[in-house]
């Protein structure tokens, strides 16, 4: 048996933002059980803690969708570091250091848990092909795309700049056409109804896996490239709030903080599930 969690990631809200299962202790867990409980669980993710293998890393983290493993994970980071510091560990300094399949990611604790968004593996413009595909699976016009590129940073994700909240929450996607694509779409809410919500920007993130297709709750890695991308260019400020979530009833809310060449993703984490599992 070995220690198990489950964490809401981005609400401090019960049963909003996007549930993390995390199995501690898990050196000794094969691939094969990873992949099984992932797919039982049926979350985004599915995390599996272990003995660091770099010396500067304070615990060494597996990060497990359905379909399979992940390099880097918004949401799993940070609930990942909550369960193990509820758990009793102890960094070495000032800030939590994860060993991923990024290499090293560092979550600071204060004011919130958040990360450090790794570098983007990929970023640019989008292929003319790939951006038609994409423009068809989300069910919009050419013309009501402001911007769009690559900002994967390990799952896959393209961003598309909508312009406005409102073209955000409208947005149908067409299931069929997703197959394998990976989009979060971004539109700014006007002033006083961002101070009504608490958020500058509404952000919905599509994806399929060649068989399933889902609209995530709350993506961490998905925010931190549309900061990277966004902030880089100006068109969002180097601090701001991001809603997702609200078009399914999960709704949750990201801080962004860049500083410097650094953008932090931060967001509340709380243990809704605590116990043992039997892999």
């Amino acid at each position: 048996m070995l220690p198990f969690r489950q964490v809401d990631v981005f609400s401090s809200e019960p049963w909003l933002g996007n549930p993390l299962a995390v199995v501690h202790d898990a050196d000794g867990v094969t691939d094969d059980q990873m992949a099984h409980f992932a797919r039982w669980t049926n979350l985004s993710e599915t995390t599996f803690l272990c003995a660091p293998t770099d010396p500067a890393a304070d615990y060494r983290v597996r990060i497990w969708t359905t379909a399979g493993e992940l390099p880097f994970a918004g949401h799993p980071t940070i609930g990942s570091a909550h369960a193990w510091l509820e758990a009793g560990g102890v960094p070495q300094g000032d800030v939590v250091v994860q060993e991923c399949g990024a290499g090293l990611v560092d979550v600071r604790r204060s004011p919130r848990l958040g990360f450090s968004a790794p570098p983007l593996r990929r970023s640019g413009p989008v292929e003319a092909e790939l951006r038609a595909r994409i423009v068809h699976a989300l069910g919009i016009g050419d013309a009501e795309v402001d911007d769009m590129a690559w900002i994967d940073n390990g799952p896959g994700w393209v961003g598309v700049d909508l312009g406005t909240a409102r073209a955000v929450l409208d947005v149908v996607p067409d299931i069929a056409a997703f197959t394998d694509l990976k989009v979060t779409v971004v539109g700014r809410h006007k002033a006083a109804r961002a101070a009504e919500l608490d958020a500058d920007v509404e952000v919905r993130a599509f994806f399929a896996d060649g068989r399933d297709f889902a609209e995530d709750p709350v993506t961490g890695s998905a925010n931190a490239g549309l900061a990277q991308w966004l902030v880089g260019t100006g068109a969002l400020p180097s601090s701001y709030t991001s809603r997702q979530g609200s078009a399914i009833g999960r709704e949750g809310r990201v801080r962004i903080e860049a500083d410097g060449d650094r953008v932090w993703v931060s967001g509340d984490a709380v243990t809704r599930i605590a116990g043992e599992v039997d892999l």
